[in-house]
C-alpha cells in the first residue's frame, strides 16, 4: 500500500464487460488507485482506449513485477485466471477472483499459497449483495422444504455452465439429495437465479436478478478493501459480510 494509504490495484480482464464496469467503479474510490491493466493484446488501439485508467500490459508477470500492486483483481476467464492467480500469489500479492474457469483443486492450491505467504485472497462466485442474500435464504429454506431445484439464467456470452453462483448455492443447501441445476443462456439477460422449493401443496421461489453489471460493483469494492486485512483465502463474498 502507498504511503497515502491508497490500495494499488491491478485489474486483469480490463476489456471485458465486468472489467469495463470495474474500471469506472474503482477509479471513483479515493482509497483505491488502478496501477495496471491486463488485456489479451496491448496494441496501440487498446492502449489509447485505456490510457486514462493506467498502464496497459498483456504479460501478467511484467505487470506484477513492474507495478507491484497491493491487490490483483481477476475478471478474466477460463485459460487465464488460474495462470494469473498463481503468479500473483507466488509473489505474495493479495487477490480478488471474480473470474470463472478454476477448479476445486485450484482453490485448494490457492488456499495453501495464501496461507504460506500470509496474504489475503477472496474467490467470489458472485459480487452482488442480493445474490448472497438469495443463497443464504435458500440454505435456510432447504432445512424445511423437502425438494429444491435451481434455475440460473445468464447472457449468451457466459461460457461456463452451470454458473459459479448456482454451484455455490447448491453446496450451501446441504441436503441429502442431488439438487438439479438448469442453465439458460440467452441474449438480453444479465445474471438471474431462482431456487424453487416444492412441498405438500405449496411452492416457494427465491429469486435474484442483476439488471446491470453495476450491481456487482459494491461487492467488488468491498472485497478489495477487506482482502487487505486477511491472511488467508476465503471462498465467497459472504465470508466478508457476516
Amino acid at each position: 500500500m502507498s504511503d497515502a494509504g491508497v490500495i494499488r490495484v491491478a485489474l486483469a480482464g480490463a476489456l471485458g464487460r465486468m472489467g469495463q464496469e470495474a474500471l469506472k467503479a474503482l477509479r471513483q474510490e479515493d482509497d483505491i488507485a488502478i496501477c495496471g491493466l491486463l488485456v489479451r493484446r496491448a496494441d496501440e488501439e487498446t492502449e489509447q482506449k485505456l490510457s486514462a485508467y493506467g498502464a496497459v500490459y498483456d504479460d501478467p508477470e511484467r505487470l506484477l513485477d513492474t507495478e507491484q500492486p497491493d491487490v490483483w483483481v481477476d475478471l478474466t476467464g477460463p485459460g487465464a485466471v488460474v495462470r494469473d492467480v498463481d503468479l500473483a500469489l507466488v509473489r505474495g500479492v493479495r487477490t480478488v477472483v471474480g473470474a470463472t474457469g478454476y477448479t476445486e483443486e485450484d482453490v485448494r492450491r490457492w488456499e495453501e499459497m495464501a496461507r504460506a505467504r500470509q496474504v489475503g485472497a477472496a474467490v467470489c462466485p458472485n459480487f452482488a449483495i442480493g445474490a448472497l442474500l438469495m443463497m443464504r435464504f435458500a440454505r435456510e429454506a432447504a432445512r424445511f422444504m423437502p425438494r429444491g431445484e435451481i434455475i440460473e439464467l445468464h447472457h449468451d456470452g457466459k461460457r461456463d455452465k452451470p454458473s459459479g453462483t448456482a454451484q455455490r448455492t447448491k453446496s450451501m443447501m446441504e441436503v441429502d439429495y442431488d439438487v438439479p441445476i438448469h442453465s439458460v443462456r440467452l441474449p438480453g439477460l444479465v445474471a438471474h437465479q431462482e431456487v424453487i422449493f416444492g412441498g405438500t401443496g405449496e411452492v416457494l421461489t427465491i429469486r435474484h436478478d442483476s439488471l446491470s453489471r453495476e450491481s456487482f460493483m459494491p461487492g467488488l469494492i468491498l472485497a478489495v478493501r477487506r482482502v487487505m486485512t486477511l491472511r488467508e483465502l476465503v471462498y465467497g463474498l459472504d465470508k466478508l459480510l457476516w
